[in-house]
């Protein structure tokens, strides 16, 4: 027995009949990111900040055509985050051999910056009725990526890349055989994605009483650099 609109989950109730068959559109929908309001930080400057502090993202987003998209797949990437535009600038370049680019290109784009994490214990919480938890950063960018395939438009986007992590080697770059240089170029791919939606979640222990924020930011202070980095922002958003 065929299946009627009404068995139908929501998100496939974008129906066309034919034939007397319902035909099933999917709809794209924008569910933002979990985040509590006291987590959310929509900060420009912070966000920016914090996209290029922790620049190697990840990119999310389906293997294959429109008509025959697959399974979600992530490529992990180092990119350069400009202050540019209403929410800021990225760009970045894929090795050809991998095809997500070919997928990718022209469609919306899910970026995710990984910021610092740590364990936070109960043994830091006066209420004795509590349990362990997480504390993290993390921001999360949309936008349409589009290929950046010519020459002088990878370069720069090389050099950018360079300027951030070893500006002395732009020289060395600059000094390689032009066509070593040109084989390396023709080995990537280049992309820029606007960001056209952000969001920022920032989860730093903002419901927990000043008491046991204090505990959890000395443990954060005096552990690893992830730990430490989560007590600066504690410092920076709750004060």
């Amino acid at each position: 027995m065929p299946r009627t609109p009404n068995a139908l989950c929501p998100i496939h109730r974008g129906l066309i009949a034919m034939s007397g068959t319902p035909q099933i559109s999917i709809v794209r929908l924008q569910e933002p990111m979990y985040s509590p309001e006291f987590n959310q930080v929509t900060d420009r400057s912070i966000l920016i900040e914090a996209m290029q502090s922790y620049s190697f993202a990840i990119l999310f987003g389906p293997q294959g055509s429109p008509e025959t998209a697959g399974s979600p797949v992530a490529t992990h990437l180092p990119l350069v985050v400009r202050d540019e535009g209403q929410h800021g600038l990225l760009e970045g370049h894929f090795a050809v051999a991998n095809r997500h680019w070919q997928s990718l290109a022209g469609r919306e784009t899910l970026v995710v910056f990984p910021g610092p994490h740590s364990y936070v214990s109960p043994a830091l919480y006066v209420d004795p009725l509590s349990v362990p938890t997480w504390n993290y950063i993390a921001v999360h960018a949309y936008g349409t990526l589009s290929l950046v395939e010519d020459d002088p438009g990878k370069e720069a986007m090389l050099a950018g890349l360079i300027q951030i992590h070893e500006p002395a080697y732009a020289e060395k770059w600059r000094a390689m055989p032009e066509n070593f240089r040109r084989s390396m170029l023709a080995g990537i791919v280049g992309f820029r994605i606007p960001i056209a939606r952000i969001e920022g979640k920032f989860k730093i222990s903002q419901n927990r009483s000043e008491p046991e924020r204090r505990n959890v930011h000395a443990a954060h202070a005096a552990g690893t650099p992830d730990q430490q980095a989560l007590a600066a922002w504690m410092n920076r958003l709750i004060g």
